[in-house]
């Protein structure tokens, strides 16, 4: 199996890209979003990848990070009726923190953003990935942590009025909670509302 290749870029298509490896090139279908950010052709250029073998094609799939790689893996093997055309098409819509977040506050509409995506996959993928979303949040776990406190009601008091208090001075509710969450970094979990709210003015001026 390719789990990476590093070698040169040939070409850009709409749906793949070539990467020369001495002299091989090696077909990779990517996300929207992986294709957007590669180099000009003849520069050189890494992707990680997942290979698909069926009896009658090997395809494979190629990612910027290992991260979107792995989130790949969970919508195709998680969610049923998502095979690797939808899983492209929620990646190319979605970064995979902008995904985990969608998961954790249950948003279908921002999922269903996705070309090919109807409600009813939309909300299969919200729904049955939603106990794994927060392990492939990369650098957004304890974010996403936060919100699935504060969508349960079972955040700590301080906490809920630092976001609520926030939300009351114009900040959308997905912006405080990621202030807030920055915040008690920075001040402490046993940290009072008055002081998150402080830090999370902060983290909002950065």
């Amino acid at each position: 199996m390719i789990g990476k290749l590093k070698g040169t870029l040939d070409e850009i298509d709409e749906d793949h890209c070539v990467i020369d490896v001495h002299g091989v090139g090696y077909v990779a279908f990517c996300p929207a979003r992986t294709l957007a950010a590669l180099p000009s052709p003849g520069e050189a250029v890494v992707l990680f990848i997942e290979t698909y073998v069926r009896e009658d094609m090997i395809r494979l799939y190629g990612f910027r990070t290992a991260l979107e790689r792995e989130w790949f893996r969970l919508l195709m093997n998680n969610v049923q009726g998502v095979g690797a055309k939808v899983a492209l098409a929620v990646l190319s819509t979605l970064a995979p923190a902008d995904l985990a977040n969608a998961i954790a506050l249950r948003d279908i509409a921002m999922v269903s953003r996705a070309p090919g995506v109807g409600k009813k996959v939309a909300e299969r993928i919200v729904t049955e990935l939603k106990n794994k979303a927060p392990a492939y949040a990369g650098e957004t776990t304890g974010t996403i942590g936060l919100k699935q406190e504060l969508g349960e009601g079972v955040a700590p008091a301080p906490v809920a009025d630092a976001v609520s208090a926030l939300v009351n001075l114009g900040y959308s509710r997905d912006i405080a909670a990621n202030a807030v969450a920055g915040a008690l970094k920075a001040a402490g979990e046993g940290a009072d509302s008055a002081k998150l709210i402080r830090f999370g003015l902060k983290e909002l001026a950065r």
